[in-house]
This record gives C-alpha cells, sequence and structure tokens, in this order.
C-alpha cells in the first residue's frame, strides 16, 4: 500500500498527470471544434446541443481539466483536511464554470432577456461563479492562518496526527481505482441511454452536467463521514469535530444541488461554500480564544 501511494500519489506522478491532461484537454478542444465545423457544413449529422456554438467546445476541455482537479482532491486528501475541502469547492465551481460554456449556445439576445429560462440560468450562473471564486479566496486564507496557528505541536500530538495521516493515505489509495470504475461506469451508463430511445435513460441523463459527479460527491460524504469518525481517535476537541461535521454537511449541501435545478441549484452551491467557510472562520475564532478545549 506504502509503495503504491508513493508511485500514484507522488509529486512527481502529480505533475506528469497534469501534463497528460492538458494535453488531452487541447487535444479535445481541437477535436470539438472540428466536430462544430463538420455539423455546420453539413457534412455530418450530430443533434447534440454540444455542436451548435463553438464556444460551447470548450465544454469538453474542462471536462478533463476537472478530471484532474478530482486526482488533486485525492492527491491532497493526506496532507490537510481544509485544503481536500477547499479542493471539493473549486470542483463544484468548474461545473457551474463548464455549465456556463455548455448552456452559452442557447443564449437568446432579446428585450424578454429576464423572462427566458437558459438567459436566466446564465446569468445565475455567472454570478454563482464570482461568488464561489470570492469565497474560496478566503477559505484558503483562513486555512493560511489555520496552518501557521498549528506549526507548534506536542510530541503526543504528533504521533496522533502521524497515525490519521497514515489513514488517510490508505483511503486515498484505496479511493483511485473506485474513483477510474465509478468515471467508466458512469460514461457507459450515459453512452448507453444516449443511444437508446428508452425514456426512463433519457430522463436519468437530463443534465449533462450531473454525469459521475453526483455519484461522485455521493462517495465523497461517505469518505468524509470516516474521517469524522476517525478523527476521534486522534482529538476530542469539541471546536475541530464541529468543523470536521460542518464538513461533512457542507458536502451534503453541495450534493443535494446536483438534484435540483435552475436558482435553487445555485443557492444551494453559495450556501454549501459559505457555510464551510463560516464553521472555519468560527474554528479557528474558537481555537486562539481563551475557551477551554473539552
Amino acid at each position: 500500500m506504502k509503495k503504491f501511494f508513493d508511485k500514484f500519489l507522488s509529486e512527481k506522478f502529480r505533475e506528469q498527470t497534469e501534463r497528460i491532461i492538458v494535453g488531452i484537454a487541447i487535444l479535445s478542444y481541437l477535436v470539438h471544434l472540428l466536430l462544430i465545423f463538420l455539423v455546420s457544413q453539413d457534412i455530418i449529422d450530430l443533434t447534440s446541443k454540444l455542436t451548435k456554438n463553438p464556444i460551447s467546445a470548450v465544454y469538453t476541455p474542462f471536462s478533463f481539466i476537472l478530471i484532474y482537479e478530482v486526482f488533486l482532491l485525492v492527491f491532497y486528501l493526506p496532507s490537510s483536511t481544509s485544503k481536500y475541502i477547499g479542493k471539493q469547492y473549486e470542483i463544484i465551481t468548474l461545473i457551474v464554470i463548464r455549465r456556463l460554456f455548455k448552456d452559452i449556445g442557447h443564449i437568446e439576445l432579446s428585450s424578454g432577456w429576464f423572462k427566458l429560462e437558459n438567459d436566466l440560468q446564465f446569468i445565475y450562473d455567472v454570478i454563482t461563479t464570482l461568488i464561489l471564486f470570492f469565497l474560496i479566496q478566503l477559505f484558503y486564507k483562513k486555512i493560511k492562518k489555520q496552518d501557521n496557528a498549528e506549526i507548534s505541536r506536542t510530541p503526543k500530538e504528533k504521533i496522533k496526527i502521524g497515525k490519521f495521516i497514515k489513514l488517510k493515505k490508505i483511503i486515498a489509495t484505496t479511493l483511485i481505482p473506485v474513483l477510474i470504475i465509478l468515471a467508466l461506469y458512469s460514461f457507459i451508463n450515459w453512452f448507453i441511454g444516449s443511444i437508446q430511445h428508452n425514456e426512463s435513460h433519457i430522463n436519468s441523463f437530463k443534465n449533462i452536467n450531473n454525469i459521475f459527479f453526483e455519484d461522485f460527491f455521493m462517495l465523497l460524504i461517505i469518505i468524509d463521514v470516516l474521517l469524522l469518525l476517525f478523527s476521534f481517535f486522534h482529538s476530542d476537541k469539541f471546536h475541530q469535530i464541529i468543523r470536521n461535521s460542518g464538513f461533512v454537511i457542507s458536502t451534503m449541501l453541495i450534493k443535494l444541488s446536483f438534484s435540483m435545478e435552475g436558482l435553487v441549484n445555485n443557492v444551494l452551491i453559495v450556501g454549501a461554500v459559505l457555510f464551510g467557510l463560516l464553521i472555519l472562520v468560527i474554528h479557528n475564532s474558537y481555537k486562539n480564544s481563551t475557551l477551554p478545549d473539552h
């Protein structure tokens, strides 16, 4: 297990993976643009909404960038719970941005801009992206302050944390094949549903943004709960228990957003990140106060 972790979650492997994903993203973008051109010239016949506007081609490379972000989430899992949660927020933000590129081809420039569903959703997503970007910036600032405050630890605390990190490494290494299987299953299931005319399949994959990531965040909830339970072995401090519990709730809100549409979806996403940020702010304030740890 240790050799597997050292090989597949090392800094060297991360850099190699980054180069490969960027290369695939660029290639996929060019292929998508080519398909759009062929469709526009009636050389091939595709009814996908992603082949009507050249801007929609950005959707494809963004999908590969999201795959890399998922890898980074696993990569940072053993090092810091807060950074691991921050990566979750980055992923859901990129999903919103990817949705912008997908839906931009359906915008109708007219006097009734604020009455059309697609146009309103575009506005919601633009505003949501700005808010999320700002909240994530604040979140990482609070993480930095937290890391600086945790430099000095007792030898006993270091031993307990060391054991917890080993456990997170085991979870991270186990997570890699699980995510690969989940991604393959989601893609194959979507592909089968897209070529069939079964109504249940069509309804199941009405929103292409939900493919893989809806199940992915369900898996993250399970992992977050496991981390919460195992964290009791190295700390029973009230503020840490509340922080970890709050992060679980934040992930649940993100997962819930996939089952909602329109403004409710955006509100849930922003609410999830805002809740996580407030939990971290209160945690840091509580930790630095004169209140007892128990």
